[in-house]
This record gives C-alpha cells, sequence and structure tokens, in this order.
C-alpha cells in the first residue's frame, strides 16, 4: 500500500497489533491501520477514546508465521473491565463491541 509505513519487525518473535479505524464518511470509508505494541495497550487506547471509529483489530507474529483478527477477544475484555468498574459499555465503542460479538451483548446494558 501506498503511503504505509512498514511496521513489521524483520526477525523479532514479537506480536504486533494494527486497530483498523476507519474515516470518512459514510460509504468513502478507508481503513486506517495504526500500530500497538501489545494487548493491553490496545485495549486501553480503545477505553480512552483514541479512536473514532474502530472497526477491527489483528494481530501478527512474523517469526512464528501468523495472523489473527483478534476483535472478538478485544470486546470481550472490554466487556469483562466495564463490569469490574461497574460501568457500561462506552457509547462509543457500542457498535465495535456488538459487531465484534454478533450483538451478544452489548447493547443489553
Amino acid at each position: 500500500m501506498t503511503g504505509m509505513t512498514a511496521t513489521v519487525p524483520y526477525g523479532a518473535d514479537q506480536t504486533l497489533y494494527l486497530v483498523m479505524d476507519a474515516q470518512g464518511g459514510k460509504g468513502q470509508e478507508f481503513h486506517n491501520p495504526v500500530e500497538r505494541p501489545d494487548f493491553d495497550t490496545v485495549v486501553e487506547d480503545l477505553l480512552a477514546a483514541r479512536f473514532s471509529n474502530p472497526v477491527g483489530i489483528f494481530a501478527f507474529n512474523t517469526l512464528e508465521h501468523w495472523t489473527a483478527d483478534i476483535s472478538k477477544n478485544v470486546a470481550e475484555e472490554i466487556l469483562c473491565r466495564c463490569d469490574i468498574d461497574g460501568a457500561p459499555v462506552p457509547s462509543y465503542l457500542e457498535d465495535f463491541v456488538a459487531n465484534s460479538l454478533n450483538g451478544d451483548r452489548a447493547r443489553k446494558r
């Protein structure tokens, strides 16, 4: 892709996380990947509203040759942290959590 910086570490046994943040008007959205170093940072940044419209979160490890869509895992962690705090899922994350969990729990609070 043009204009994207290389985020894949060469030879490092490290898992990287990409948050796909949709930007632009409806029907003209593009997904801007934002790199994060670990799972907790992804969750903390989402809860701190550092993304405007998260649509997917992916993890990859070049040494072990795997990649995974971890959106559901992140959504479950957001629910868990909100439950522990006794707080509802923040409104700006409701769509992400509902879509990631297929509408299972996010709006039932």
